[in-house]
């Protein structure tokens, strides 16, 4: 599950990001507070396919809210209004700008304002990822914006006095802050224990130096006995509060996976078995979808070959097309950072023929074999010479006898009068066959530099690539015998 970290300021919002599986926050840059902050925000719960924000929220070093902190909390009602099913959490911080600053500071020697309010979002985000952790160190709390009791406690409480320093600066007087730790310990627990230094000021200069040096000893190690205490009490109350935020986010989630090589059938029947109706998921798979790579496509071409094989996560109930979205945006990503449209057209395909070509490839040759398999047919098309793959006849039954009633042996498939028989037409079949991998399509963009026109694969798993069709014969007979007469 993502989770999105935000340092809300008047002039800007510097934002992170995490997943609660790794717990390890990143900065995401940061949003001009200009009027189009909630339209951003909105576009970034979209992109991260989430609704948990944590967000800042800013205390005095005694531990007192502010003016700030009303604005983050006003912020947070305006966001619930934008988006109602919003999970908020607050997390107490103090400074986080300043510690932001320095470790910039040390990265690098220029950076914008907004580089600071992301790093400081960062801050806020691990802060509140660690303080579920229920290990040692810097204390913190977490609030959820909710009728919900707050979690801030004692252990809370004593952020502003520890929060922000470094290792060294506690290491040097720690006696002092075991002292200031029970000064707040006491005032905010409303604990019995009072020392009023008018009251026994006259009393103190009677009593011998080193009794009164064993009373000061004495109370520093309560105190600080008592601050473990309370850090292991809350400690504990965070671990539950995580757990139950975690099955919270389970309950609300699933994950949907589409692995390379896997068919738009396949895809269909894995929605269907995570809740969705036949009809929602026929649907949205007819649905127009705006994507620049997909305007090459031939009218009526189904999605085949352009959901990306990839995991999300994703809302119980959300529309399929969303689903199908996010794949397709992901095969955006792919094809722009790869260059592939132009990388084919070197090879005289266009972004839709690669495509097909790579989903053939996918199909065929197992990892590591396929840019070869990819120059073998790019060959064969080059010669005019027919593909002859098996896999796209399978895949002309799969379309048009699914149940295998009318083509029931593998001599009667072979003629199946289809746009995707390789076997009896010349060319690329009329669309790709299944969801290619990178490695596929990378391999139709960058073949081997290779001149084979035959290979087949072995019963053994290996892969035999021959000049010619006696050559291939001969591999077919001492290689192949069992796995070339299968079922198609």
């Amino acid at each position: 599950m993502k989770i999105i970290g935000l340092d809300i300021g008047t002039k800007r919002i510097g934002v992170a990001r995490a997943d609660s599986t790794t717990r390890i926050a990143v900065p995401s840059g940061f949003i001009n507070v200009d009027g189009t902050e909630w339209t951003e925000i909105e576009k970034l719960a979209k992109l991260y396919s989430t609704n948990w924000f944590v967000l800042g929220l800013p205390r005095s070093n005694e531990g007192n809210e502010t003016q700030q902190s009303q604005y983050v909390r006003s912020f947070a009602k305006e966001l619930l209004k934008r988006i109602p099913d919003a999970k908020i959490r607050f997390q107490d911080e103090s400074l986080t700008s300043v510690e932001a600053e320095e470790r910039l500071k040390a990265r690098k020697s220029n950076y914008e304002k907004g580089e600071i309010d992301s790093e400081a979002a960062t801050i806020i985000l691990q802060d509140f990822l660690e303080s579920f952790r229920g290990g040692s160190g810097t204390p913190s709390s977490s609030e959820a914006l909710s009728s919900r009791p707050s979690l801030r406690g004692s252990d809370a409480l004593l952020a502003p006095v520890v929060a922000r320093r470094s290792s060294e600066e506690v290491s040097q007087n720690p006696l002092q802050e075991i002292q200031e730790n029970v000064k707040v310990v006491a005032k905010k627990e409303g604990d019995k224990i009072k020392m009023s230094a008018r009251k026994t000021k006259h009393k103190m200069k009677k009593w011998p130096i080193f009794l009164v040096l064993l009373l000061i000893v004495a109370g520093c190690v309560g105190g600080f006995f008592l601050v473990q205490k309370i850090r292991e009490h809350n400690a504990e109350e965070r671990r539950k509060e995580y757990a139950r935020i975690e099955a919270e986010m389970k309950a609300e989630v699933f994950t949907f996976t589409i692995k390379p090589g896997e068919t738009i059938f396949d895809i269909k029947k894995h929605l269907v078995e995570v809740g969705y109706t036949a009809e929602e998921v026929d649907k949205a798979f007819a649905a127009e979808y705006n994507f620049p790579f997909l305007s090459g496509r031939p009218a009526g071409a189904t999605l085949e070959g352009y959901l990306y094989g990839e995991t999300y996560e994703f809302y119980k109930g959300v529309p399929v097309e969303d689903i199908i979205t996010k794949y397709l945006e992901k095969m955006g990503e792919v094809i722009t950072e790869n260059n592939l449209e132009a990388r084919y057209a070197a090879h005289g395909l266009s972004l839709y023929e690669g495509i097909t070509l790579a989903s053939v490839v996918q199909k065929e040759s197992p990892a590591g074999e396929h840019s070869r398999v990819a120059q073998v047919f790019l060959t064969r098309l080059a010669y005019g010479i027919p593909m002859g793959s098996d896999v796209t006849v399978t895949y002309a039954l799969d379309v048009e006898d699914p149940d295998r009633t009318i083509y029931r042996d593998n001599q009667a498939a072979l003629k199946i009068n289809s746009c995707y028989n390789t076997r009896l037409h010349a060319g690329l079949p009329c669309g790709p066959i299944s969801n290619p991998s990178l490695a596929s399509l990378l391999a139709v963009a960058d073949p081997a530099d290779t001149s084979y026109l035959y290979f087949l694969t072995g019963d053994d798993g290996l892969m035999y690539y021959s000049y010619t069709e006696a050559e291939h014969n001969q591999n077919a007979y001492l290689h192949c015998q069992n796995l070339c007469n299968i079922s198609l």
